[in-house]
């Protein structure tokens, strides 16, 4: 999983593909020519201007999942990818989303227009439903995501969003994630919350339940189409969570 060299590496299906500076890092290239991507987005802080590195534990933490993504797909066309952070912290100028908007810009020169699903935590989620905005995403999945007071949504509009969130977080607050799903509704977002009972926000405590949830959520993502209110159903189901909002 390494992240340095000085050139683009790996050929394989499990190859991993970092070129200097880029904000993409191809973690599983697809065997047949692309057809869908999935980008992962780790947390962070509020603010920090110290250099991202991929052995933070932030994007470590990122790992786990992004083998459940891997595992929910058979399908041979799926690029699976990270973004890469220049600093860990958020910041005034919301730095990872132009970092994940650098990520989409590079995996569309390597593979076209691909529908992307975008999987982020914490800083990452928040990241991940800003990116939303890109018309090559069609859905986020937000893990335990920071989403502050006022967090735009009209962008959101026709995208499919689950938040999943552990209803023993104490770093960010589950009720806001309510809120802003309830918020993103309004704005014709198809998106639902997922609350994960003991939950909380490393994904540490039923980790295994995190991973399931994941799996199944970004199999539904992957498909072109998805009834409402079926992503919550899945998740709820593969990690015994309860869904605060009904469709």
């Amino acid at each position: 999983m390494g992240d340095k060299g000085t050139g683009t590496r790996g050929a394989g299906a499990k190859g991993t593909v970092v070129a200097p500076g880029a904000a993409l890092a191809v973690r599983r290239r697809p065997t047949a020519p692309a057809g869908a991507a999935v980008l992962m987005l780790h947390g962070g802080r509020e603010h920090s201007r110290t250099t991202s590195k991929a052995w933070h534990p932030a994007a470590l933490r990122m790992r786990p999942v992004l083998r459940a993504a891997v595992a929910s797909t058979d399908r041979r066309d799926v690029l699976f990818g990270e973004v890469r952070y220049r600093f860990q912290g958020w910041n005034a100028t919301a730095d990872p989303v132009d970092d994940a908007a650098r990520a989409l810009d590079e995996l569309r020169r390597l593979a076209g227009e691909v529908p992307v699903i975008l999987v982020g935590h914490s800083m990452g989620g928040r990241a991940a439903l800003r990116a939303a905005a890109d018309p090559a995403v069609h859905g986020v999945l937000a893990l335990a995501p920071w989403c502050p007071p006022g967090e735009p949504v009209d962008h959101l509009a026709g995208t499919r969003i689950v938040v999943l969130h552990g209803d023993r977080d104490r770093v960010t607050d589950p009720g806001a994630s309510a809120e802003y799903v309830r918020r993103a509704r309004q704005a014709d977002a198809q998106a639902g919350l997922v609350l994960v009972r003991g939950g909380d926000h490393a994904m540490l405590r039923r980790g295994a339940d995190w991973h399931r949830a994941t799996t199944a959520v970004v199999a539904q993502l992957l498909r072109a189409r998805s009834a409402p209110g079926s992503l919550e159903g899945l998740a709820g189901r593969a990690c015994a969570a309860e869904n605060p909002l009904p469709w």
